[in-house]
């Protein structure tokens, strides 16, 4: 039981809240405090700037980065033109980023931490974000500060009661544990090995991802037919034959574009026509399936439910839920792919070795073809997701909040004619299996490990990285329950 002393109350600016008197017990004692691990006190210029929306503008060589760039799932920040807004540039503050700087949350969402892959000449801050001057054990820092235990110190030492929370400096106040066992040195190296394996590993699938859609883009443009493009006003035939009134399924910007897909010069077909078939996926509501158990964790005979809106942009799934019901639902099979149909639009994930008891939601619509071709597969799933990029879903789409994609308006999804060697090739960098390295050491483990990254696909690596986040965090446990550290990395081969 703990006991809270006159001096603790002392400490802590004669606070008498018992949520701010609380504490994170741990067997490991020897720690250090944030602030103690930093190269030097943290100063105000450390510190973001808010700009204000007024200086937010359409299009600039500045940009300003917002917490929300900061997510709980990636170690790497996500840089998009929700979380980065071009501004002003006479309201630019140059905060020097650059790749290896780690970024952290102060307010609304507290306390997460992201390190950068590249540098950022041209991007501040907010003042929601502190830039932490670190040298020394940087990787492992950084491992403890996407830990729970730092998480669950900052929750408790952060006031509450406010609708937006404010953490200022007290993460400074966390305690950051250290090994007790005698090779210390090597569990240290040990986990910021595994922590530079997920950075690398993020960094990976970003380089491929930007990578297929280079050539789809260049696949594209530079084999169209000799007609060019021109545009014209819809007459009423036109009109009546969409049965759609929105302005924008005329406007010229989606006209260009779906005229550059249909003038390929292999042709191109709608989606159906390849031999897919469509349905939305498993209807959840009690009115449906009956009432339902929800866990963030998974439990025996529960079926692991994946959500369209915790897609990546990559066609990875950020996070599983879990969902307990005694009836038989709708699973999904290798092959499938899930299309984000509502909110999300365009964002998808093929499932290359779905376990028994996956299943989605009605807001995705499961694709299947009765022949599977999984290189075909992975070809129209980079595809959609290039449509995506290339903004033409959101023409299609309609209404608002992030709109929705009927299966009426899917015969405006077309998928180009590319050659069998060009899917292959596009296809690759998003699936392909291959071994992982055995015989893995602290000395060869990031070599090999990286070489391994430059031949897998994106579905492979990400599931490579889950397994090296479920090791760290393992390792990280045990640390901070003072128990021996084993080094070894046999189970990052348990996810083939």
């Amino acid at each position: 039981m703990a006991i809270t002393n006159y001096q603790d109350i002392i400490d802590n600016k004669c606070n008498l809240a018992p949520s701010q008197l609380m504490t994170l017990s741990a067997a490991n004692k020897n720690k250090s405090f944030v602030r103690d691990l930093l190269s030097r006190k943290l100063e105000f210029t450390d510190n973001g700037n808010e700009v204000g929306s007024i200086n937010y503008i359409s299009k600039s060589t500045k940009y300003f980065i917002r917490a929300k760039a900061l997510q709980k799932e990636s170690f790497l920040p996500s840089i998009t033109e929700k979380t980065a807004i071009s501004i002003r540039p006479q309201v630019f503050t140059d905060f020097k980023l650059k790749e290896g700087d780690i970024l952290i949350s102060k307010d609304s969402n507290i306390g997460e931490v992201v390190i950068l892959d590249e540098d950022l000449p041209n991007h501040t801050i907010s003042g929601a974000l502190y830039k932490l001057p670190i040298k020394e054990n940087k990787y492992y820092l950084f491992a403890f500060l996407k830990h729970s235990y730092f998480f669950n110190q900052l929750d408790l030492i952060t006031p509450k009661g406010s609708t937006i929370r404010h953490s200022k400096t007290l993460f400074l106040d966390c305690n950051i544990p250290f090994p007790n066992q005698k090779n210390k040195d090597d569990v240290i190296i040990y986990v910021e090995l595994l922590t530079q394996s997920i950075i690398n590993k993020e960094k990976e699938i970003g380089k491929k991802h930007k990578e297929i859609l280079k050539q789809i883009e260049k696949e594209l443009l530079g084999n169209q037919k000799d007609k060019g493009f021109n545009y014209e006003l819809p007459n009423f035939k036109e009109i009546k034959n969409s049965n759609r009134v929105d302005a924008g399924y005329y406007c010229k910007d989606y006209q260009e574009k779906q005229y550059l897909i249909k003038n390929y010069k292999n042709g191109a077909k709608e989606l159906m026509s390849w031999g897919y078939s469509s349905k939305r996926g498993q209807n959840l509501q009690i009115s449906q399936i009956g009432k339902s158990i929800y866990s963030d964790t998974p439990k025996d005979n529960f079926y692991t439910l994946i959500r369209p809106t915790n897609f990546s942009e990559f066609g990875t799934v950020e996070k599983f839920e879990y969902l307990g019901n005694p009836k038989e639902l709708s699973t999904l099979n290798a092959g499938d792919i899930i299309f984000s149909a509502e909110g999300t639009i365009g964002k998808c994930t093929l499932f290359t070795n779905p376990k028994s008891r996956w299943i989605t939601n009605i807001h995705g619509i499961v694709l299947k073809k009765k022949k599977q071709d999984i290189v075909e597969s992975a070809f129209i799933a980079c595809f959609l997701r290039f449509l995506r990029d290339f903004g033409t879903l959101d023409y299609i789409s309609v209404g608002g909040q992030g709109g929705s994609l009927a299966k009426k308006y899917w015969k405006d999804i077309l998928i180009p004619n590319f050659s069998k060697q060009k899917q292959k090739n596009i296809a690759s960098l998003y699936h392909n299996q291959v071994n992982y390295p055995q015989s893995l050491n602290l000395q060869n483990f990031l070599i090999e490990d990286q070489k391994w990254n430059k031949k897998a696909g994106i579905i492979e690596i990400d599931k490579s990285v889950k397994m090296t986040k479920k090791l760290l965090n393992k390792v990280l446990d045990k640390i901070v329950n003072n128990e021996n550290v084993e080094i070894k990395f046999d189970e990052l081969k348990e996810f083939l």
